[in-house]
C-alpha cells in the first residue's frame, strides 16, 4: 500500500544542517523568508571543548562601526516601508503586479456589481504580448487570494506564476480586486463575476477553456466556479487551497481551531457591524502573523538587520504587498466563515450559491491539480486533499465519475512560498503548465505527480526533466480528526450567531458611523505599527534618510567569518529558538483548551 502523505510534517520555519569535523564544524541555518527558503546565516561554531578566543580591540571597533551602520540602514528601511504603505494607500492601493497590464472588464459596472476587475498581461519587461504568447495555447487566468491582502502576489516579480505562464507561452489574465467591496456584495455576486470573466476569456480565444490558477482562498473560489459552472473552465490548479477546513495535525495547524476558541462567527459579524458592514482585512493578516509570532516580531527583522546590504529591496518588495489591507463586505465574510471555515460545508455539498443551487464538488468534470506543502502550517496537505475521500468514497467511485485529480507536494516550502518562491515557480509551476495536456489525457482516477531530474532553469528543454503520474488510491489519503468536536463548534457558532444577530447586531449597526469606521481603520495595530515610522507621521525619522545616504556611500561591512558576526548570529538563532518554544507551548495550550471545550 502506498502512503503519499508523509507523517514527518515540517513544523518549524528554521532547520539546522551541520557538517561535523574534527575540531570545528561549519554551521548553516536555513530560514524561511517571506515564504521562500533561503540560506541566510553562516558561522563557524567552535565546540565547547575548544579554548575561547577573545576578539582583538580592532575587531571590537570594526564590529561596533558595522552595527551602527546597519542600525542606520535598518531604520531607514523601516521608514521607507512606512512611506511606501502610505503612498500605496494614497494611490488607491493598485495591484502590486510587476507586469504591464490593461483592464478589460470592470465588474463594478455589471448588473450585479462586485469589486473585481479582469486584467490582461500585455508585456513581460521589454517583451510585449506578441513576443511571449502562443495563441494556440489555452489562456491562463490567475486568481489571487482575497484574504486580507491586496492582489498581485501571483505576479509581483518576474519569476512568478504570471511570469512562468507567459514564459511557457500562455496568454495570461489576472483577476484583480479593489480595496472596498460594492454595497451589499455577496459571495454569489463574486462567483457570478468570476464566471463572466471565464466566459469572456474563452470567447476571446476561440472557445478554448481557460486554465484557472487559484491561490489559497482563490483556490476554493475557483473550485466553486468549476462546481457551479461545469463545462466552462479548463484544468484548475489549486495552490495551497483549503477545502477541508477541519483537518490538520494538532499543535502544527492551529488555525483550524481558532473559530472554536472565539465562539464562532459572531466575532466576525461584530467587527463587520462596527465598520458599517465591511470587514477590515487587517484582522485576517494579524491572524496570519499570530500563527508564528517569532517570525512577525523577531525573525524577519533580525534577518533584515543581519543582511541589510542584500535584503532591503526584497524586504520592501514583499512588505508592500503584505501591508496592503483590503476590506470584504460583511455578508460576504460571514458567509465564508460560517459555511467554510467553521461549517466545513464545501466538502459536504452544502454551500448555498444562490436560492436555486448548492455547490456540489462531484459535479466538477475539469481536471484538478492540487499543489500542497508539508511546510505549510496554514493549508497543510490534509486540508488540501482531505475533501477527496469525503466526496468520493472510493477510487472506483472517482473513476466512475470520470474525474482526474492530480496532486503534488513540496517537502518544506511555507504557505506563501507556494505562490511567491522563485524556485517553486521555475520548477513546480512550470512542470504543471507544460504537462497539462498529459494530465487531460490521463484515465479517470487519482494520481501523484512526480518530477525526476528537477531543474529550476526556465529555459531548459522540455525533455531535460521528466514528469510522471503515479496512480494513487483514495483509501490511502484518509485522515483522522475529531469530527465530533468540530461539529460541536459548528453548533455553538450557530447558537452564538443567532443570539448576536437578534439582540446585539441591530444596536451595533445603529451606533456605527463613518467617523468610527475611519478611527478603527487607522488605529488598527497592523497599520500603526508600520506607518508610525514614516517621516510623514514623525518628521524626525527623516534623519535616517540623510544618515543612510552617507553610510551607503562609505559602507564598512564585515565579512561573514568575522568572530563577532558569528557570535551575533548564534545569539539571533537562540532568540529565534526561544520564540519557537513559546509558540509550541501556546499552541499546545490552545489545543488542550479546545479539547476541554469541545471534546477530541
Amino acid at each position: 500500500m502506498v502512503y503519499p502523505i508523509q507523517t514527518n510534517t515540517v513544523s518549524t520555519t528554521r532547520l539546522r544542517i551541520t557538517d561535523t569535523r574534527a575540531s570545528r564544524k561549519k554551521e548553516k541555518t536555513v530560514a524561511i523568508r517571506n515564504g521562500e527558503t533561503t540560506k541566510t546565516l553562516a558561522s563557524e561554531a567552535v565546540p565547547d571543548t575548544a579554548p575561547a578566543v577573545l576578539p582583538s580591540p580592532f575587531d571590537m571597533i570594526a564590529y561596533q562601526r558595522d552595527v551602527l551602520e546597519r542600525t542606520i540602514l535598518f531604520f531607514d528601511t523601516i521608514r521607507r516601508r512606512a512611506n511606501n504603505m502610505l503612498d500605496h494607500e494614497a494611490a488607491g492601493k493598485p495591484p502590486v503586479l510587476n507586469f504591464k497590464y490593461e483592464t478589460v472588464l470592470d465588474a463594478r459596472e455589471f448588473d450585479k456589481p462586485a469589486n473585481y476587475a479582469l486584467l490582461r498581461i500585455t508585456a513581460v519587461g521589454d517583451d510585449c504580448w506578441d513576443d511571449c504568447v502562443d495563441l494556440d495555447k489555452p489562456p491562463v487566468i490567475v486568481l489571487d487570494p482575497r484574504a486580507g491582502h491586496g492582489p498581485g502576489i501571483g505576479g509581483f516579480k518576474r519569476d512568478s506564476e504570471v511570469g512562468i505562464a507567459m514564459h511557457v507561452g500562455h496568454p495570461v489574465y489576472f483577476v484583480s480586486f479593489f480595496p472596498d467591496p460594492c454595497p451589499g456584495q455577496t459571495l454569489a455576486d463574486v462567483l457570478a463575476t468570476l464566471r463572466n470573466f471565464v466566459e469572456y476569456v474563452a470567447k476571446k480565444h476561440g472557445g478554448k477553456k481557460p486554465i484557472l490558477y487559484g491561490n489559497c482562498q482563490a483556490g476554493w473560489a475557483a473550485t466553486l466556479v468549476s462546481a457551479h459552472c461545469p463545462g466552462v473552465t479548463g484544468p484548475t490548479i489549486l495552490n495551497g487551497s483549503p477545502l477541508s477546513y477541519w483537518e490538520g495535525e494538532p499543535g502544527i495547524n492551529p488555525m483550524r481551531i481558532m473559530g472554536g476558541l472565539v465562539g464562532g462567527v459572531w466575532l466576525t459579524h461584530f467587527l463587520s457591524d462596527l465598520n458599517q458592514d465591511r470587514f477590515d482585512g487587517a484582522w485576517l493578516v494579524q491572524s496570519f502573523e499570530n500563527l508564528k509570532p517569532g517570525n512577525a516580531i523577531w525573525d524577519k527583522y533580525a534577518n533584515l538587520f543581519m543582511n541589510i546590504d542584500t535584503e532591503q529591496d526584497r524586504f520592501l518588495e514583499f512588505e508592500r504587498w503584505w501591508n496592503g489591507f483590503y476590506r470584504l463586505s460583511g455578508e460576504e465574510i460571514i458567509t465564508i466563515v460560517e459555511n467554510l471555515f467553521i461549517g466545513n460545508k464545501l466538502e459536504q455539498g452544502k454551500v448555498l450559491i444562490d436560492e436555486h443551487c448548492v455547490a456540489d464538488l462531484k459535479s466538477i468534470r475539469n481536471p484538478l491539480v492540487i499543489f500542497a506543502s508539508y511546510g505549510d502550517n496554514i493549508t497543510p496537505p490534509q486540508q488540501a486533499l482531505g475533501w477527496i475521500p469525503a466526496v468520493y468514497k472510493s477510487t472506483e467511485e472517482l473513476k466512475r465519475a470520470g474525474q482526474r485529480i492530480v496532486y503534488l507536494t513540496n517537502t518544506h516550502v511555507g504557505h506563501l512560498g507556494i505562490f511567491v518562491s522563485a524556485s517553486v515557480a521555475r520548477l513546480e509551476h512550470r512542470a504543471i503548465l507544460e504537462h497539462l495536456d498529459d494530465i487531460e489525457a490521463l484515465e479517470p482516477g487519482l494520481y501523484e505527480m512526480k518530477i525526476d531530474n528537477p531543474t529550476e532553469d526556465p529555459d531548459c528543454d522540455h525533455d531535460q526533466y521528466h514528469v510522471r503520474f503515479e496512480p494513487r488510491s483514495i483509501e490511502d489519503i484518509r485522515f483522522d480528526y475529531p469530527e465530533k468536536a468540530f461539529e460541536n463548534v459548528r453548533q455553538v457558532s450557530e447558537f452564538n450567531e443567532s443570539v448576536y444577530r437578534t439582540f446585539v447586531s441591530p444596536w451595533i449597526s445603529a451606533i456605527a458611523n463613518p467617523w468610527l469606521s475611519q478611527m478603527l481603520y487607522w488605529t488598527h495595530p497592523m497599520r500603526t505599527s508600520r506607518y508610525m515610522f514614516s517621516d510623514k507621521v514623525m518628521p524626525w525619522m527623516g534623519v535616517f534618510a540623510v544618515l543612510a545616504d552617507a553610510v551607503s556611500k562609505n559602507r564598512h561591512a564585515l565579512e561573514d567569518d568575522h568572530p563577532l558576526i558569528a557570535q551575533e548570529r548564534r545569539l539571533v538563532a537562540e532568540i529565534s529558538a526561544f520564540w519557537e518554544t513559546v509558540r509550541k507551548i501556546r499552541d499546545a495550550a490552545q489545543e488542550r483548551q479546545f479539547t476541554s471545550l469541545y471534546g477530541g
